[in-house]
């Protein structure tokens, strides 16, 4: 693609590094901040090396944060006996939004895959172990991707935590509402089979 300067083409470049964007909607948004007033520019590239340069984690749970604690650790109202272990702050993110759990967090930062490399030392696992043997938690609850490696991470995580005194649970998986059996994987229609609750008439 010939782009009409040098300016352009290292911008579309640099934001073609982004997932999901290629060099098409790169352009594209390029050309949108070169019609944008200039302080709009000069905003948003201040408000990303402020996210870069002065965002920082959770000394307990290692969600994203601006002091030594986030908010939801430091809401004394939060559940300090129930304890959900994802993967990533987005997860956090997302059972937040449900508004049903009121409970604390700990962020793994990944979860064990040999293939990528990633074993439970880059994990942030000694820290959860800490956290447990504290007594305070009563319930772990594992909220980790259904897949072989999140399996994995959960097995791992299980046999490390068997011997302290909590209740270890996992998400409950099954068939999504609005979803349909004939579109539903066979592990997914088992665990659902296997996991079947008593019927409730709304």
């Amino acid at each position: 693609m010939n782009y009409p300067s040098r300016l352009v083409e290292n911008a579309v470049a640099q934001i073609a590094k982004l997932p999901g964007i290629g060099n098409k909607t790169a352009l594209r948004l390029v050309m949108h901040l070169l019609k944008q007033e200039e302080n709009y520019t000069i905003q948003l590239a201040e408000a990303l090396v402020q996210l870069r340069t002065q965002t920082s984690y959770c000394q307990q749970c290692h969600h994203i944060s601006e002091n030594a604690l986030c908010s939801i650790c430091a809401d004394s109202t939060r559940d300090g006996s129930l304890l959900c272990i994802v993967e990533q702050p987005l997860d956090v993110l997302a059972i937040e939004s449900t508004g049903q759990y009121k409970g604390l967090y700990h962020v793994l930062g990944g979860i064990i895959s040999p293939i990528e490399g990633i074993g439970p030392d880059h994990l942030h696992i000694e820290t959860l172990l800490h956290r447990v043997a504290q007594g305070e938690i009563k319930e772990v609850i594992f909220a980790i991707s259904a897949t072989m490696e999140g399996d994995t991470t959960a097995f791992y995580l299980s046999k490390k935590l068997k011997n302290f005194p909590v209740k270890i649970t996992t998400l409950a998986r099954g068939i999504p509402i609005g979803g349909q059996l004939e579109y539903a994987d066979e592990i997914t229609l088992g665990r659902s089979i296997m996991a079947r609750t008593l019927y409730q008439s709304f």
